[in-house]
C-alpha cells in the first residue's frame, strides 16, 4: 500500500467501548498518524474496503464481529491480507495470546497499554511495511520458499534474499516439529556467535545458546510437547565468548490450502540496547519520584523542627545547670540535631539543597581528605590513591564533594569486613554520542571522572537495582540508615554528574561519577562564614514575617523579639501585602517562606520592592525552589537561610542581611 498523500501512515482504531478509543487516540496522537476509529468488525471493514489502513489496532472482545474474526477476515482477503495488526485485550493469559496470534494478528498487547510500548510496536510495523513493502515481499518469499514452482522462483529468491541478508533481524523458516530449517538468515551468526551450517546440521541447535534459566521457559512456550506453537518470547542467549544479547523471537504458522499448519516462519530481533534504555528511563522515573517525596517530607519536617529545636534552647536558656529538667530539654535538642542530619540527608537525594558550587580540582579534594580517609577505614583496609596532578577543573560544592568521598569509603569499609584493597581514582574521559546509552545519559564531551572502587563483597543485580534508594540497606538493623548512597546520588545527580555502579557478589564493587569538565573559568575562591559575635546579634529594626505555617511564623517572631527586633505577622502573600500597604512606619526587613499557595515568597518580593523599595529581603525554605534557587545553586546576591531555624542561626542571618547595627538609630 501507498503512503497517505499527506505522507502520513494512517492508522485505524477498532473498539466497542469509546473511552478506550479515545484514550488510543491521545496516546498516538503524539506520533503525527492519521488516526480513525471504529466501533464494530463490521464497521471496520466497511472502512477498510473504502480506504485500507497501514495499520489496525482492535480490541479481542467485542460484540458481534470479535477481533480474531476481523483479523480473519482481513488475512482471508487478497486485498488486505498485508495490513498489519495488533490485538489488544484486557487479559494476558496464553491461550488467549495463542488464539490472536493464530487468527493472523502479528502483535498482541494486554491493558493497560504502555504508551511508549504501543508507539514503538506502531511505529515498527508501520515502517516495515510502508518503506520495504515487507508483507508483500516476506509472504511471496516464505510461499516460494516452501514449494512454489513457477517461472519467478529465482527471481524471488533473489529479492527475499537481498532482504533477509542486508538487515540485522534472523529471519527463519521451519517446519513444526523443528526437526529440519528451510531458511536461516545470516543475522543468526552475528546474534547467536554461532555458524548457520551447524544450524541447518542440528536444527535444535539453536537451544544450546540460550540461557540455561531461560531455557526451561523457552521450550514450554515456543515447543511444547515437540510442535511449535505462535509465540512471542524474549530471552537470553550466550554467545561462546561468555557475552549475554537479550532477543525477542516471534513465530508465526503458514497454514496449507486445507488450513493445516506445515511451516513456521519467524523473525529474532536483539533488543539488548532497547531493554537496557528502557530499564534505564524506568529507574530514572522511580528515582524522581522517590526524590520529590522525601523532599516534601523532609521540607514539612523541617518545619517541626524548627519548632522542636529553638524551643529546646529557650527551655535551657531557662533553667539553671542544676536544674533537673535542664537534661531533658538538652536531651530534646540533640535529638532535632539528629533529625535534621537525617532531613539533610533526604534533601540531597532529592536534589533539594542549597549548593555553593566552585570551580574545584577533584584530585586536590581527594588528596586532601587522604588521612582522615585512612583513620577512618582502619589498618585491615590498604588505601592507594590516583589522582593526576593535572586534570581539568569541575563545578561542585566543595564540601558536598567531600561528603560523597566520605560516603562511598564509608560504605567500601564496610563491605570489607575482614579488610581489602580501597581505590580511589581520577581521571579524564571524553565520551562522544553514542558512549550516552552506555553510560546512563553521560553528556558527550569532556568529562571528570572519580572511581571509588573496593574487593568486598559485591552486590547481585537486584541490590544494584535499589542501591541508591533513600532506606535502602543490605546492613543490619542498627547499622545504618540506608541514605549514605541516596545522598552521594543526589549530590553527584545536583552538581551535573551521572553516577553507576558495577559490582559481583564476592569480587568487589566499583562506582563511578562523571562531571563535565569546566573551561575557560578561573577558580572561585572559597568564603568561610564568619561567625557574628552573640554581642551584635540584637537589633530594633522592624521585620515583616511571612510563612504559610502558624508554628513557624511564631517561632520566628518570638525569636526576632527575643533580640530587640519588632516583629510583624503575616500568614499569606495577600496579608503581607496589605500590611505593608497600610503600615506607615519603615519595614526594613522581609522575612518570606519560599514555597507558599497562590504567590510565592519571591514573586512577593518583587511587587512589594516597587512599594517599598528600601526594604531588604531574607528568604527561608525547608528545600530550594527554582524561583529563588535555579537548579540547586544558590545566587549570591540572594540572602537564603534554610530551615529548620534556630535562634542564633536566625538571628544571626537577619543582621548580616541588615548589615552592623545603629542602636543610636530609629527608623
Amino acid at each position: 500500500m501507498s503512503q497517505r498523500p499527506s505522507g502520513r501512515a494512517r492508522i485505524l482504531i477498532v473498539d466497542d467501548e469509546r473511552m478506550n478509543r479515545d484514550l488510543l487516540e491521545v496516546m498516538l496522537a503524539p506520533d503525527g498518524f492519521d488516526l480513525a476509529t471504529a466501533a464494530s468488525g463490521d464497521e471496520a471493514l466497511a472502512m477498510v474496503a473504502k480506504q485500507p489502513p497501514d495499520l489496525i489496532l482492535l480490541d479481542i472482545m467485542m460484540p458481534g464481529m470479535d477481533g480474531c474474526a476481523l483479523v480473519r477476515a482481513l488475512k482471508s482477503n487478497p486485498a488486505t491480507k498485508h495490513i498489519p495488526t495488533i490485538m489488544i485485550s484486557a487479559l494476558d493469559d496464553r491461550d488467549r495470546r495463542m488464539l490472536a496470534l493464530s487468527a493472523g494478528a502479528e502483535e498482541y498487547l494486554t491493558k493497560p497499554v504502555d504508551r511508549a510500548e504501543l508507539s514503538l510496536r506502531v511505529r515498527n510495523l508501520v515502517r516495515l511495511k510502508t518503506n520495504a513493502d515487507y508483507h508483500d515481499r516476506y509472504g511471496q518469499m516464505l510461499e516460494t520458499a516452501v514449494g512454489a514452482r513457477t517461472t519467478a522462483l529465482a527471481e524471488s529468491e533473489q529479492r527475499f534474499r537481498q532482504l533477509a541478508e542486508t538487515i540485522e533481524q534472523v529471519f527463519f523458516l521451519t517446519n513444526p516439529t523443528v526437526t529440519e530449517i528451510f531458511y536461516i538468515s545470516p543475522a543468526y551468526e552475528t546474534m547467536w556467535g554461532r555458524t548457520c551450517k551447524e544450524l541447518y546440521a542440528d536444527p535444535m541447535s539453536f537451544t544450546d545458546a540460550i540461557h540455561r534459566d531461560d531455557r526451561a521457559r523457552v521450550f514450554a512456550e515456543m515447543i511444547p510437547a515437540g510442535v511449535m506453537v505462535p509465540f512471542d518470547i524474549e530471552f537470553r542467549v550466550v554467545r561462546p565468548d561468555g557475552s549475554e544479547r537479550l532477543v525477542r523471537d516471534r513465530g508465526y504458522p503458514i497454514c496449507n490450502d486445507a488450513g493445516e499448519v506445515y511451516r513456521f516462519a519467524g523473525v529474532v530481533d536483539d533488543v539488548t540496547e532497547r531493554r537496557m534504555l528502557e530499564g534505564q528511563l524506568r529507574q530514572a522515573g522511580k528515582m524522581d519520584a522517590i526524590g520529590r517525596l522525601a523532599s516534601g517530607i523532609a521540607h514539612d519536617f523541617n518545619n517541626l523542627l524548627s519548632v522542636i529545636l529553638s524551643y529546646s534552647v529557650f527551655l535551657s536558656e531557662g533553667m539553671t545547670s542544676t536544674d533537673p529538667a535542664r537534661a531533658d530539654a538538652d536531651a530534646i535538642h540533640q535529638a532535632g540535631k539528629r533529625a535534621v542530619e537525617l532531613t539533610r540527608q533526604l534533601l540531597a537525594f532529592g536534589r533539594q539543597q542549597v549548593l555553593l558550587p566552585t570551580v574545584e580540582d577533584l584530585s586536590s579534594i581527594v588528596q586532601g581528605l587522604d588521612k582522615m580517609l585512612r583513620r577512618l577505614i582502619g589498618e585491615d583496609v590498604e588505601l592507594t590513591t590516583v589522582c593526576p596532578p593535572s586534570l581539568s577543573r569541575i563545578l561542585v560544592d566543595h564540601g558536598q564533594m567531600e561528603q560523597v568521598i566520605m560516603n562511598l569509603v564509608v560504605n567500601a569499609r564496610d563491605a570489607m569486613p575482614q579488610g581489602g584493597k580501597l581505590t580511589i581514582e581520577t581521571s579524564e574521559v571524553v565520551f562522544s554520542d553514542d558512549h550516552r546509552a552506555h553510560h546512563d545519559g553521560v553528556q558527550p564531551g569532556l568529562q571528570v571522572m572519580l572511581s571509588v572502587s573496593d574487593t568486598g563483597v559485591g552486590m547481585d543485580r537486584a541490590t544494584q537495582a535499589r542501591v541508591f534508594e533513600p532506606f535502602f540497606t543490605t546492613k543490619e538493623v542498627g547499622k545504618g540508615t540506608g541514605l549514605g548512597l541516596a545522598t552521594v546520588f543526589g549530590i553527584v545527580k545536583q552538581s551535573g554528574g551521572t553516577i553507576s555502579v558495577y559490582s559481583e557478589p564476592g569480587v568487589g564493587s566499583t562506582f563511578k561519577m562523571y562531571f563535565p569538565a569546566v573551561r575557560g573559568r578561573s577558580g572561585v575562591t572559597r568564603v568561610e562564614p564568619q561567625r557574628t559575635a552573640r554581642a551584635t546579634l540584637r537589633g530594633f529594626e522592624t521585620v515583616l514575617v511571612l510563612d504559610d505555617d502558624a508554628d513557624v511564623r511564631q517561632l520566628a517572631c518570638a525569636i526576632l523579639r527575643k533580640y530587640g527586633y519588632n516583629a510583624l505577622e503575616a500568614a499569606s502573600s495577600g496579608d503581607a501585602l496589605l500590611l505593608c500597604e497600610q503600615h506607615e512606619a519603615r519595614i526594613h526587613l522581609l522575612l518570606t517562606d519560599v514555597v507558599m499557595p497562590r504567590m510565592s515568597g519571591r514573586q512577593l518580593a518583587e511587587r512589594l520592592a516597587k512599594l517599598r523599595p528600601e526594604m531588604k529581603v531574607l528568604f527561608m525554605s525547608g528545600y530550594t525552589d527554582d524561583a529563588v534557587v535555579r537548579h540547586g545553586i544558590l545566587d549570591s546576591t540572594i540572602a537564603f537561610i534554610q530551615k529548620p531555624l534556630t535562634p542564633e542561626a536566625l538571628a544571626a542571618k537577619v543582621r548580616d542581611t541588615l548589615g552592623s547595627a545603629e542602636p543610636g538609630r530609629r527608623a
